[in-house]
């Protein structure tokens, strides 16, 4: 495994520089979704698989937690919050570069979803996976997923115990104690 430092001021660049172009593609395409989609039939993408069709989701993931905006607005805010923790604590070593990259998707699509419950009282929601049924999506749903899906394959297979001290902070603060 690579133990080649890297400055964390590049790493802060990375992760500004995927986290603008994440929010703007989301920022962009809902964008498109609200004038060209809103109170108009689906358009067919791929006949039979893929549909973009409007909908405005008042909940969570899958719309749970209708009615809940102040609950799903301070779980957002806490887990962007976690997010810029590990992306600060996190070492300078290019091992962790893959890592800043994911959690730079991740907090911009909880910003972008954050960013519509705040201005809207809804998240814009638009792809729509017509083959199998799958609830209505956006960007910022894929960004959330896909980097969430990677980051624990990494967790599970590429870094070690080890590599993840630099998150433990009440363990080392026992120690000291003893």
């Amino acid at each position: 495994m690579s133990t080649k430092r890297i400055k964390k001021s590049k790493l802060y660049i990375i992760d500004a520089i995927i986290f603008v172009i994440a929010v703007l593609i989301d920022r962009l395409t809902k964008i498109y979704a609200i004038h060209n989609l809103k109170d108009r039939p689906a358009v067919s993408v791929i006949s039979g698989i893929l549909e973009l069709q409007y909908l405005e989701n008042k909940g969570a993931a899958f719309g749970l937690l209708k009615g809940q905006r102040s609950f799903i607005i301070l779980v957002g805010v806490i887990v962007i919050l976690a997010c810029l923790y590990v992306l600060v604590k996190s070492p300078g070593k290019k091992k962790y570069v893959m890592c800043h990259v994911l959690i730079a998707l991740i907090v911009s699509g909880a910003v972008g979803n954050l960013t519509d419950r705040v201005m809207y009282n809804y998240v814009v929601d638009f792809i729509y996976f017509s083959f199998i049924k799958f609830p209505i999506f956006n960007m910022a749903d894929i960004f959330i997923t896909v980097a969430t899906f990677v980051l624990v394959v990494l967790l599970l297979f590429y870094y070690k115990e080890d590599d993840l001290n630099f998150l433990r902070f009440m363990e080392k603060k026992l120690r000291d104690v003893d």
